[in-house]
């Protein structure tokens, strides 16, 4: 009998989103009767609000929902998401350039698959978010990783990226607030970046699924309004599920040329034809309802940011630059590597989350699931007294 034939080799080669992993596993140790508190999942514990609720299930009871509706979205969510990047973003575009996608992920994922060509160079900041890479090797690029550090507050600066910059480098991915960091570039930092990307003809990916969770006053300036000129080279993604607490919902998109945004949306035709229509719907009551608990939900993960870097600074060996938006706190802990805990001695922050788990029944990321080891991140998207409790724990583990 003739072997069968080998698996997709590019398919093959893509890595298990280690976030996800990394929540899963504390999942089934919950579910097996351990007390892990998690901060592995980037996801709101809080409900999706009532009224976007309400508005899916009376999209129930409309028999047009049931059908195949344009495949880039609904024109009337298209509208909204228009009229919300005026306002938030600061670029006017017309409702054809927008592509309604299943949630954040999908308009990445489509983004690379527009701009990017086999062999490209992808400039990637990091710490990135673990999907980045490998988005843009399901692209065929070549992702090249820029690091900043927390001596940096985990922004890269133009020189770093005119070093890392060949004649391969077609795009850039451009993130703030950050996933995993919650660092926030500033207008003059962004206006830096875009302009140089302008300079260059370089592609610019900006994520800014997180452009409403920012704290202590600060705006997350978008590339596009920094630098006008930029637009027409850059693709921006976003979507509802961070600031309206519907991860679940899978509804996202993206915004660009109408040129990027003709082959992306010819991509997806083929990919999944529509996103659901009752997220859709939903998503629109999100976009043009009351925002009041959207706000409730950002003091309160503002309160949340406030308590757990002031908790983690207690422990000796962890520096914790203060983190603008987002939920994550992104800790350098080098300072507890190569000493010994409890027996263990961990050199690396794979070993290091791993040893949290088993001696203090907390989950955390570690570093090395974006970008270099040394760093953990924690989500502070969980309730408060989870929060307090689970830093407490590390504080303990962690004494001298």
């Amino acid at each position: 009998m003739t072997e069968r034939a080998p698996l997709s080799r590019k398919l093959s080669a893509i890595a298990e989103s280690a976030t996800l992993k990394v929540d899963a596993k504390a999942k089934a140790l919950q579910a097996a009767g351990r007390p892990v508190i998690s901060y592995a999942a980037g996801e709101p514990d809080f409900a999706t609000p009532q009224f976007i609720v309400d508005a899916a299930a009376a999209a129930l009871t409309d028999p047009s929902n049931f059908r195949y509706t344009p495949a880039a979205g609904l024109p009337v969510l298209r509208e909204a998401i228009a009229a919300k990047t005026l306002r938030d973003s600061g670029l006017e575009v017309d409702p054809s350039q927008i592509i309604v996608t299943n949630g954040g992920k999908q308009a990445v994922y489509q983004a690379f698959q527009a701009v990017v060509n086999p062999g490209d160079e992808v400039l990637l900041p990091a710490p990135y978010w673990t999907t980045y890479p490998e988005a843009i090797a399901l692209a065929d690029g070549v992702p090249v990783e820029v690091f900043a550090g927390a001596d940096q507050d985990y922004k890269v600066t133009v020189e770093q990226l005119e070093a890392a910059r060949t004649d391969r480098t077609t795009a850039l991915v451009f993130v703030s607030p950050s996933n995993p960091t919650g660092a926030v570039y500033t207008p003059d930092e962004t206006r830096a970046i875009g302009e140089w990307a302008v300079e260059h003809g370089i592609w610019i990916v900006s994520d800014e699924i997180y452009q409403n969770l920012v704290y202590e006053g600060v705006r997350a300036v978008s590339i596009v309004e920094a630098v006008p000129d930029a637009a027409n080279q850059t693709i921006l993604v976003n979507g509802v599920a961070k600031t309206y607490a519907m991860t679940g919902w899978r509804l996202g998109w993206m915004v660009g040329p109408q040129d990027a945004i003709k082959v992306a949306a010819n991509l997806q035709s083929h990919l999944c034809s529509n996103v659901n229509n009752i997220a859709q719907r939903a998503a629109l009551a999100a976009l043009t309802g009351p925002q009041t608990e959207a706000e409730q939900m950002r003091l309160a993960f503002d309160r949340r940011r406030r308590l757990i870097v002031s908790e983690l600074s207690k422990i000796d060996g962890v520096t914790v630059p203060n983190p603008l938006g987002a939920f994550y706190a992104y800790p350098d802990v080098r300072g507890l590597l190569g000493r010994e805990w409890r027996g263990k001695t961990p050199t690396t922050t794979l070993e290091l989350a791993d040893l949290i788990l088993e001696e203090a029944e907390v989950a955390v990321v570690p570093g090395e699931a974006f970008g270099p080891s040394g760093y953990l991140r924690l989500s502070y998207a969980l309730g408060d007294d989870a929060l307090l409790e689970g830093v407490q724990r590390l504080q303990q583990l962690f004494s001298a």
